[in-house]
């Protein structure tokens, strides 16, 4: 399948599926078209020499200097290389290649004036698995992630570094190797192909796109736990939640109640409390905000990946050109920064029900630490403080980026997002949220095990799979490879697919 790109319905579903997946993409004619005409008012304007920001003229504090003719040919040449000053570990390839299909959607739009040389190069490094060495550090988020995009630009020279074929290149190699043309770059070419957040952005929505999976895992873990722990299901009426409104807190009644259903607990042959502490009968509530959190999100990263992200901006329909500030990743990091806290509050909920399953006091009668052996035994003792130290990680790294500003380039550029700091961030959170809701779903496992009545059929899917890859535990053991195999487990969605194959979507 072909990913048709036209600068418009970009998903965050096709960032995944041309970034991790490898899908081909495709420029539109109608793209192709608007791009060339672009061109063409941008050469034109370049002739008679109209000042232009970043074209003719230096950047940042420089922009007032104006560039002679034969400077014009060889600043987008210095301009990459004083730009590409990242530090750091490389990216991961999927976040370089769901930038550069950001990066073509931009100028597929016909308002960047760069020339279509560039962009279809940059679609050729997608379809043959050309992709460049990006350090992971360096950004501010506007004037866009100029530093890694550099990095990107430094091919279209033949420099830079690049993977092909899961081997590591000098860049002009790299692109021999894929049979693809170096482009060079031209008057606005440079600038050009890296003025926008499309890094921070391509992040986000891979980000989100994994987000919306483990929340829904949450789900699952929550019902496992819920179940154990002989929840009242009657706080999980699709009614309740109704009768309030809020969307995220009807799909997540409703995704626990798709999991419980069938079983002893949801047809009331299991006696219960009247109210369960708010750690059960408020996850609706909880997971719910962080649905609605990530729906925001979302639909500000589409925005983005949809919109044109540059500087200056061309309209040649007018035979105009405005520099403005349209490269400031604001936008995402703002609602990126609540969609990474969302997910440590969820993680923070969970341990919580992690702590009831374990202690005799609010366990409804499962033993303690969840061991037939107490005394002997610790059973899941120290799967809490494991538990515990990786949500105090995640509640430092969810503080806010986007208050983070600190100026740079004389005062020219005083105020940044640092949304690359937010999308970094969200990803070490995500990382701990696998380890976290794996020992709540490890633990719940283990509860269920105890418990002599029947369950409902995601449910019983669930701890199914989860026994694929631990066993119960019986006497103590070391729990590292268990911790390690659950976190595995609820990243690789496993447990998800398969409960949805039986039951059906729980969106």
């Amino acid at each position: 399948m072909t990913y048709i790109i036209k600068g418009a319905g970009l998903t965050i579903e096709d960032v995944v599926n041309v970034a991790r997946h490898n899908e081909k993409v495709e420029l539109h004619p109608d793209a192709l078209e608007r791009m060339k005409k672009c061109r063409a008012m941008v050469e034109k304007k370049i002739e008679a020499k109209e000042i232009m920001y970043g074209v003719n003229t230096g950047i940042g504090e420089f922009s007032e200097v104006v560039l002679n003719d034969d400077q014009v040919k060889e600043f987008q040449k210095y301009l990459i290389y004083n730009h590409a000053a990242g530090i750091g570990d490389p990216m991961p390839i999927e976040w370089v290649r769901g930038a550069m299909l950001g990066r073509i959607n931009v100028h597929a739009h016909g308002n960047s004036g760069v020339r279509p040389e560039i962009t279809q190069t940059l679609i050729a490094m997608l379809n043959k698995g050309v992709t460049p060495w990006v350090c992971k550090k360096g950004s501010v988020g506007a004037s866009g992630d100029l530093a890694p995009m550099s990095q990107i630009a430094l091919l279209m020279m033949g420099e830079g570094k690049a993977y092909y074929k899961d081997k590591l290149y000098e860049g002009k190699e790299a692109m021999e190797k894929a049979g693809i043309e170096i482009p060079g770059l031209k008057a606005r070419d440079g600038l050009a192909t890296i003025n926008g957040s499309n890094v921070l952005t391509a992040m986000s929505a891979i980000f989100l796109y994994d987000a919306n999976r483990w929340l829904k895992q949450a789900e699952i873990a929550a019902a496992m736990s819920l179940e154990a722990l002989k929840a009242n299901m009657k706080p999980y009426s699709s009614k309740l939640h109704e009768v309030r409104g809020f969307n995220g807190a009807i799909r997540s009644a409703n995704a626990i109640n798709k999991m419980v259903d069938g079983g002893d607990l949801k047809e009331e042959r299991v006696s219960h409390k009247v109210q369960d502490a708010y750690s059960m009968r408020s996850t609706p509530q909880v997971v719910g905000a962080a649905h609605d959190a990530l729906a925001y999100a979302r639909s500000q990263v589409e925005i983005e990946l949809n919109g044109v992200g540059d500087n200056p901006i061309f309209f040649p329909d007018e035979d105009l050109q405005i520099s403005g500030a349209n490269f400031q990743g604001t936008p995402v990091a703002v609602p990126m920064d609540m969609a990474g806290a969302v997910i440590t509050m969820v993680c923070v909920m969970s341990e919580r029900r992690m702590n009831r399953l374990n202690n005799p006091a609010l366990s409804v009668g499962l033993p303690a630490f969840l061991t037939k052996g107490a005394g002997m035994f610790s059973g899941l003792m120290l799967s809490q403080y494991t538990a515990d130290m990786q949500i105090v990680e995640q509640r430092i790294l969810s503080a806010p980026a986007f208050i983070q500003s600190i100026p740079a380039a004389a005062d020219q550029e005083d105020f940044v997002s640092m949304g690359m700091n937010t999308a970094l961030k969200n990803f070490q959170i995500l990382d701990n949220a696998y380890g976290i809701l794996g020992i709540e779903t490890m633990a719940a496992a283990q509860a269920l095990d105890f418990r002599e009545y029947s369950f409902g059929k995601g449910v019983t899917k669930a701890k199914e799979i989860v026994r694929k890859y631990v066993e119960f535990l019986d006497i103590d053991r070391p729990l590292y490879n268990d911790h390690n195999n659950m976190k595995d487990l609820i990243e690789s969605c496993e447990v998800l697919e398969e409960v949805e194959k039986l039951i059906g979507s729980l969106e």
